[in-house]
């Protein structure tokens, strides 16, 4: 029988595939780890990888005082810190393509932030809960919008403390230890943290909803009101306070009647046009790939994502992700066949 200790000196001695056998348990937990500090599901690949061959490398100053899975967790929490310092970003997604110049006056002007949706099949088979005897999250809450969002307008280091200590559960000198700073500096951090997150606008609401035969009505008449542009129909759906969102830009709508207002003035229906949706999954909630007419070709073509944060049997918000690379890790389709009839052509009809 191979024992750990042997496994590790096979590992040590540049055995590659005992390296693997070492590692890959942790490799979807610290890549979902990477995200939740990064906000990008781009970065926190980017982030596993340099973890990944860090440890390759260092093998040799692990002392096995710590855990592996917490030795991992302490190079990737660091790898992520150091390049948010660096604060190299990409460049912003607009609305349908177009940028966002004519909307009317938001309700809110946000900070703008870093934020990619997360495939859920990446969470599937994750722990419900934490190992650690501090942690006050459960696995799929500590990866929804409103949580993850409210990450992203914390300075790094709040970011990192509160990960790992509300959701894997470190204990403070453990964190403490992690970063190289003081109990003293994890807890005030910590403190400030919490406080960040319970002002946050993104707070949740409801929680994860469960499958029910209501939940899917929901989204069928979201899918049909959206396809239609049936905007009474939709706005009917929204919660009186629901708000949209559309990272990075920094406009914000809450309310039937100012979210009326904006979706009227986006070109994408202001012109007659129609989309087309497909349901996913993201960050534990429902999701719609829309797809926009090709004006060349008789398809639709990808354009974004819709994230919907449920409340009971009503929408509490929209977050809009636009097309930036990460829509493959989905595994939706690049387009769909057939170009679906405008508003004028169909009144034609």
């Amino acid at each position: 029988m191979t024992t750990p200790e042997a496994v590790l000196a096979r590992a040590r001695a540049g055995d590659e595939g005992a390296f693997g056998a070492l590692t890959d348990p942790y490799r979807r937990e610290l890549q979902i780890h990477c995200y939740r500090i990064l906000g990008s599901l781009q970065d926190a690949e980017d982030m596993l990888q340099e973890t990944l061959l860090s440890a390759w490398r260092g093998l040799d100053r692990f002392e096995g005082r710590a855990s592996l899975r917490s030795w991992l967790y302490t190079i990737a929490t660091n790898r992520c810190l150091n390049a948010l310092r660096d604060g190299s970003r990409r460049g912003r997604a607009m609305f349908g393509g177009e940028e966002i110049t004519d909307a009317p006056e938001p309700s809110r002007r946000a900070e703008p932030i870093w934020l990619q949706p997360l495939p859920d099949e990446l969470i599937e088979g994750l722990p419900d809960t934490a190992d650690g005897p501090d942690a006050r999250y459960e696995t799929k809450e500590a990866v929804g919008l409103a949580f993850v969002s409210g990450l992203q307008r914390m300075p790094p280091q709040q970011r990192a403390v509160l990960v790992l200590r509300d959701v894997l559960g470190y204990r403070a000198a453990e964190v403490a230890a992690m970063l190289e700073t003081s109990e003293a500096s994890v807890n005030s951090a910590l403190q400030r943290a919490r406080a960040a997150l319970e002002a946050a606008p993104e707070r949740p609401v409801g929680g994860t909803v469960p499958d029910s035969p209501a939940r899917r009505a929901l989204l069928e008449a979201f899918a049909e009101a959206m396809e239609d542009f049936d905007l009474d129909t939709l706005l009917g759906l929204l919660r009186e306070d629901a708000w949209i969102r559309m990272p990075p830009e920094p406009y914000e709508y809450t309310g039937r009647e100012a979210i009326g207002e904006f979706m009227r003035t986006r070109p994408l229906w202001r012109d007659g046009k129609r989309i087309r949706l497909v349901a996913t999954s993201a960050n534990g909630q429902p999701a719609f790939a829309y797809y926009l007419p090709d004006s060349q070709a008789d398809v639709c073509r990808i354009g974004g994502m819709f994230v919907l944060t449920l409340d009971g049997d009503q929408i509490a918000a929209i977050t809009r992700f636009g097309e930036g690379g990460w829509l493959q890790r989905f595994g939706l389709p690049r387009t769909l066949p057939g170009r679906p009839a405008s508003l004028d052509e169909e009144e034609v009809d």
